[in-house]
């Protein structure tokens, strides 16, 4: 009996139709929160109710290698930040914009000009584009409208406390490197509102000149833990307290919610201590101390785990990467033992998927096992089926070869559908199951 396969460039359409809902679903855009002033909508970058979404359905005719490519940037883009390096290497392959994959609605000015904002979790300042700059998309912050907005002197404390500052005169810039591209922008502030919250005096980047197509459209929130972060400029406020609920790729409508300070936050939810790099405070470091596939302990050398602030080593939560790097030996230990309990027939790959069946599978469990903390992943957060091909991919891989290629990365993907609380002042980071999609 002779086994048939689609074509690749088919084979990646129907893999990507499973991912992604259709633009043709019934959907209520626009609600800005769910019941509380404090919680805000997370859009996936390409919902129907995002700006950013494919215009039409041959924008999906992107293959997997996209999608490879896009995390293999912002895996640069992170092993960077951990060695201190101001220059990221492009990755190789066609890309896609590199921006993080979830946005939420933000409104900056006086009166309010909104702008969807890419949530995320490594990096801390804010920066949006502003009028008259280079390079940047055609939907830009009128700083001439807003009766609030006032740039940064040189002097002021948060002029130290950006990348790369230099003064021109009485005001203060930064540039910055992200993923593959670069900004320059003005050290400003002004009203920034989330949800109903009015934060005033907000400090952020004004972008007047970006290179490169790596930066989200509108601009980046940053939820880090540095000095100019979201949790910094608000602790009175949110008391450097967050939750996020990222909706499933697979869902008509998928908008989660990011919901900030104290309040209305989970109470039965395990914790693991967050762990801090002085090199890169702003990351969230976690102690994962193992993996189990079924109920398996996966051997994985104790190196390929270990925390290691002087070489960046060690494994973070990030709300930018798509799919979960391991570290070489962590990943292919995970893989053989997978592989290993799946019996159907022999293992393809797909871009940057190396463990794919051309049949569905019968799946064990996944656990991510934490200090104080086990995290049982359901099939929906490690496997993509396709549906014409009937393909079934581990949606993990491997860190690339061509970075620094010490750190750990539990993406989004993997994170889906899950509480994932953010308790700076008690160092903890807890998770817990909870459908987040609307």
């Amino acid at each position: 009996m002779t086994r048939t396969t689609l074509p690749l460039p088919l084979l990646v359409l129907s893999l990507l139709l499973s991912l992604y809902p259709s633009q043709g679903s019934t959907l209520t855009c626009g609600s800005s929160n769910h019941g509380s002033s404090s919680t805000l909508e997370v859009m996936h970058v390409y919902s129907p109710c995002s700006p950013f979404r494919p215009k039409q359905a041959l924008s999906w005719e992107q293959s997997i290698l996209d999608l490879a490519a896009k995390d293999e940037a912002r895996l640069l883009y992170l092993s960077n930040l951990v060695a201190r390096k101001s220059v990221v290497p492009v990755a190789s392959g066609r890309q896609i914009i590199q921006s993080p994959t979830y946005i939420v609605r933000a409104r900056f000015g006086t009166p309010a000009q909104p702008m969807f904002v890419a949530m995320d979790t490594s990096s801390d300042v804010a920066w949006i584009p502003c009028t008259g700059c280079v390079g940047c998309s055609s939907t830009v912050f009128n700083t001439a409208r807003s009766t609030t907005y006032k740039p940064t002197g040189c002097s002021a404390p948060q002029c130290s406390q950006v990348p790369n500052p230099t003064c021109g005169g009485a005001a203060c810039f930064f540039n910055l490197t992200y993923g593959s591209s670069t900004i320059a922008a003005t050290v400003s502030q002004d009203r920034l509102v989330l949800a109903t919250d009015p934060i005033p005096n907000y400090s952020f980047g004004c972008i007047k000149a970006a290179t490169g197509n790596s930066i989200p459209p509108q601009g980046l929130l940053g939820l880090g833990r540095g000095p100019m972060s979201l949790l910094s400029q608000t602790k009175s406020l949110y008391q450097s307290t967050f939750s996020y609920c990222l909706p499933d790729f697979r869902s008509a409508n998928f908008s989660g919610q990011l919901r900030l300070g104290p309040v209305a936050q989970p109470i039965r939810i395990k914790f693991t201590p967050l762990l801090t790099n002085p090199r890169r405070s702003s990351l969230y470091y976690v102690n994962m101390i193992g993996i189990s596939v079924g109920r398996r302990l996966v051997n994985i050398p104790p190196s390929a785990l270990a925390f290691n602030p002087t070489t960046g080593a060690g494994t973070i939560f990030d709300s930018g990467t798509v799919f979960t790097r391991l570290v070489q030996p962590a990943y292919i230990a995970v893989r053989d033992e997978f592989r290993r309990r799946i019996k159907a027939g022999p293992v393809s790959s797909l871009g940057g998927f190396d463990t794919c069946y051309m049949q569905p599978v019968v799946s064990p469990t996944i656990t991510l096992h934490f200090t104080g903390m086990n995290v049982t992943l359901p099939q929906n957060n490690f496997l993509i089926h396709s549906t014409a091909g009937s393909i079934t991919c581990l949606a993990m891989a491997a860190t690339p070869d061509n970075v620094n290629s010490v750190l750990n990365v539990i993406a989004n993907m993997q994170q889906q559908n899950h509480r994932v609380l953010y308790d700076v002042p008690n160092s903890r980071l807890g998770v817990a199951r909870e459908l987040c999609t609307h």
